[in-house]
């Protein structure tokens, strides 16, 4: 039976982050271009360890994908926050991006006692209805904002009230 296992990321996790946006057709949907950005980008994002606001969801035991909080230190916005997420390649489709993004939401109702989560999404970005399935609804959009070769894509904003 194919289980899948949510627990909190740890640095060593960084290899299979770095590993699923290096992969051209996960990379397509974040902003990166290159091993340096997919670097840096991963730096940050696994930095967040160290407040319990990142997890790793495990498939059969390998891990899978990975989701974050980018959580505000400042007063006025603490409230709410950025989330994002990847599922590796060939784990997609088995329920792991539900799964992470239910436990995001209960860490920042329960852990971090947030009002809001928000993300971002690219335009024809295939998890734009799980988005959607999962409550979150579009609120705004940037036209043009990633140039891939001479093509334009927009960015669209999503958030969720959390209860």
């Amino acid at each position: 039976m194919d289980e899948v296992e949510i627990r909190l990321a740890t640095y060593e996790d960084k290899k299979y982050l770095v590993k699923w946006l290096s992969d051209p057709d996960t990379l397509r949907w974040y902003p990166m271009s290159n091993e340096r950005e997919i670097e840096d980008a991963a730096n940050i994002w696994i930095s967040y360890v160290k407040y319990k606001a990142v997890i790793t969801a495990l498939y059969n035991g390998q891990p899978a994908g990975i989701a974050n909080l980018y959580l505000q230190h400042l007063k006025k916005v603490s409230h709410q926050c950025l989330l994002a997420i990847v599922v590796g390649k060939d784990f997609r489709n088995k329920g792991i991006g539900t799964r992470l993004i239910q436990e995001l939401i209960k860490m920042g109702q329960e852990q971090f006692h947030l009002k809001y989560l928000h993300l971002e999404v690219y335009e024809n970005n295939p998890a734009f209805s799980l988005y959607q399935r999962l409550g979150f609804e579009k609120f705004g959009e940037q036209k043009n904002f990633i140039k891939e070769q001479d093509r334009y894509r927009s960015k669209i904003f999503m958030q969720r009230k959390l209860v």
